[in-house]
């Protein structure tokens, strides 16, 4: 029994409004690629939209349901499993956004950014050298 319901962030809103705001972002974020808003806003919506596409690759009815019920709209849904089941993040494990900084807003001095989905494929870090320092044989 949560009697606050108090859970992530409120983003200066009451909590079904913020429910309301982030079902809204992700959806507007899957449906574009990428969306300009507030910073702390593109900070919560980013475990959501990695929940989806997680959702997306794993591809069954449940993960499918469980996708409708944060985004909201079937067909957004629907264009997000053909892609996860094209493989466009089948190399990546996690990290499906970026944020990008655009600066402050006129009017209140809010931080801007772009949210975007992430499409490059993954670069593998190189390896380092190694060295192999032979002994000399006596």
């Amino acid at each position: 029994m949560r009697h606050n319901k108090k859970r992530g962030m409120k983003l200066g809103t009451d909590a079904s409004h913020t429910k309301a705001m982030k079902k809204s972002l992700v959806g507007a974020l899957l449906a574009n690629d990428r969306i300009k808003t507030l910073e702390s806003r593109a900070k919560a919506i980013r475990p959501d939209v990695d929940r989806v596409i997680t959702w997306a690759k794993r591809g069954d009815l449940a993960s499918r349901r469980l996708a409708i019920a944060k985004v909201g709209d079937k067909e957004i849904v629907r264009e997000v499993f053909e892609k996860a089941a094209q493989g466009m993040w089948a190399d990546r494990n996690g990290g499906y956004t970026r944020i990008m900084k655009l600066g402050r807003r006129k009017g209140d001095n809010a931080e801007v950014v772009i949210i975007e989905l992430v499409n490059e494929p993954v670069q593998p870090k190189a390896a380092p050298a190694v060295t192999k320092v032979e002994e000399a044989e006596e």
